[in-house]
């Protein structure tokens, strides 16, 4: 079972979108450098259907997107419970996940937005031109199979053909 420790309205987590970031805890991939190293532990408030169902009604008319901050102990649950959001609401959905690749599997249908890759201090956030990290846009034209569109460069200050 997912579980979450906070939430916030944030601005900068997904380019365009203003976003309810859940973070989850129980993440598994100890990336050294890491902002939120207190999510590694087992903690917070069970996130299931009835407690996502609490967060839209209460913020649901405020934000564009909701994002799961985390949740690499169970990506089909994230999955899950976006699908869930989806169903639910006019919401956006997105994942931040510490992984690289995508898990096999991964239901990408469930989200608009992926962010992969873990951390890595020398190659900076989402914001360095360096980073190894990347944040897509999922882009369904039809197709069964969606296109992911990489957006990372939307994060810099600075971005190419601004």
């Amino acid at each position: 079972m997912l579980k979450y420790v906070s939430y916030d309205i944030v601005f900068q987590e997904v380019p365009g979108e203003v976003t309810l970031a859940l973070n989850l805890s129980g993440c598994p991939n100890r990336c050294q450098g890491c902002h939120s190293p207190h999510l590694r532990e087992d903690a917070g408030r069970p996130l299931d259907r009835a407690e996502i169902d609490l967060l839209v009604e209460r913020y649901g008319r405020q934000v564009t997107c909701l994002c799961f901050m985390g949740g690499d102990g169970d990506p089909a649950e994230v999955a899950r419970l976006a699908r869930h959001v989806r169903r639910i609401s006019r919401l956006k959905t997105a994942w931040y996940s510490g992984r690289m690749p995508l898990p096999a599997g991964f239901d990408t249908a469930a989200m608009d937005y992926i962010k992969l890759g873990p951390y890595i201090p020398s190659r900076g956030g989402l914001d360095s031109p360096q980073t190894n990290q990347r944040m897509y846009r999922i882009v369904r034209d039809g197709n069964d199979t969606p296109a992911f569109e990489d957006i990372t460069a939307r994060f810099r200050r600075n971005p190419p053909g601004a």
